[in-house]
């Protein structure tokens, strides 16, 4: 068991079938009525590493995605950056979809769903390792976790849409919220050009609410139109040169040519603010209270079991954070 834990949050399979029928709260029921939402209408997930924040998105009655609800992560594990290998301990960046039968109701973590990491693109590109979840609890080796509560009605929530015909959902994972700003302050990383590559489809998302389509090739995402030629080939296969001036124009259209002309005043005002921790991060919620409280308080707040705290070293710029 203990090699199988290693490779991801994987979960032991557990004898409690009930939990996975667990119902949508009535407050959230509540909440989609109020938004115009039904219950069985498709979802779509942002996960926003540096933030530290999972939101929940659902088509409402225009047709296009709203904001649901907005969930503080726990605890997530690694550095701003995509996953490339097992034990790295890098929580994934990239687009996946989820079906149902990514989704865990037996999961060591209360309830869990498997993000499909790697997708095809990173399989293409070699990348490895499994069991990448969003999970309860606030413990993280490559995974997003939130509380017990929190993942309770995010899994019904996502079981619901499935069961009523969404054939998987999406979620989109970042490294931080991809304004123009933040990409200029980001522009020095060595995962820059992979950023630009996330922020095509996240600025698809913001300017139209609808789903991005994702496709790939040379070894990239493309989204949109440029991304239908090549279902089904290789994500390595070469892009079209007509790709290649979709993307450009995906750049001007939707303010990438705007962040990108931010980079000749880079300056060190505009350098990336330190994560708080070396190893991952834990929203500022949670952080207050494994300062003030402790790790054992953290764990009973989080997690039905109390499950431990997986606490981040602390980073050197801020020497208040808790260390292991």
């Amino acid at each position: 068991m203990t090699g199988i834990l290693l490779s991801g949050c994987v979960s032991s399979v557990l004898d409690v079938p009930v939990r996975g029928e667990i119902k949508v709260p009535s407050k959230l029921i509540a909440q989609m009525n109020k938004k115009s939402m039904s219950n069985g209408s498709p979802v779509l997930i942002r996960i926003f590493k540096q933030e530290s924040e999972l939101e929940l998105w659902k088509v409402d009655k225009t047709g296009k995605y709203a904001l649901l609800k907005t969930y503080p992560m726990c605890r997530w594990s690694g550095k701003l950056g995509p996953k490339k290998k097992s034990g790295d301990r890098q929580a994934p960046e990239g687009f996946y979809h989820v079906s149902t039968a990514l989704l865990n109701p037996n999961s060591a973590y209360y309830l869990s769903f498997n993000l499909g990491y790697p997708n095809r693109l990173e399989r293409a590109l070699g990348y490895t390792g499994d069991a990448m979840m969003v999970h309860g609890a606030c413990s993280s080796a490559g995974c997003f976790a939130i509380t017990d509560e929190q993942v309770a009605e995010v899994y019904a929530v996502v079981r619901d849409a499935l069961r009523r015909g969404q054939k998987n959902f999406q979620v989109q994972a970042y490294p931080f919220r991809m304004t123009k700003a933040n990409m200029a302050r980001h522009r020095g990383n060595e995962n820059y050009a992979f950023w630009r590559d996330l922020k095509y489809g996240y600025d698809i998302f913001e300017r139209t609410r609808q789903q991005p389509y994702v496709g790939y090739c040379e070894g990239r995402y493309m989204f949109g139109e440029a991304a239908l030629s090549y279902e089904g080939k290789s994500p390595l296969a070469a892009c079209a040169d007509d790709s290649l001036v979709s993307a450009i124009a995906s750049e001007r259209t939707f303010g990438m040519e705007a962040a990108i002309s931010m980079e000749g005043s880079f300056d060190a005002e505009q350098a990336p603010a330190p994560l708080a921790y070396e190893d991952g991060g834990m929203h500022i919620s949670f952080r207050n209270i494994l300062e003030n409280k402790g790790h054992k308080h953290l764990a009973e707040k989080t997690s039905v079991k109390s499950v431990p705290v997986s606490r981040p070293k602390a980073a050197l710029a801020d020497p208040h954070t808790p260390e292991e």
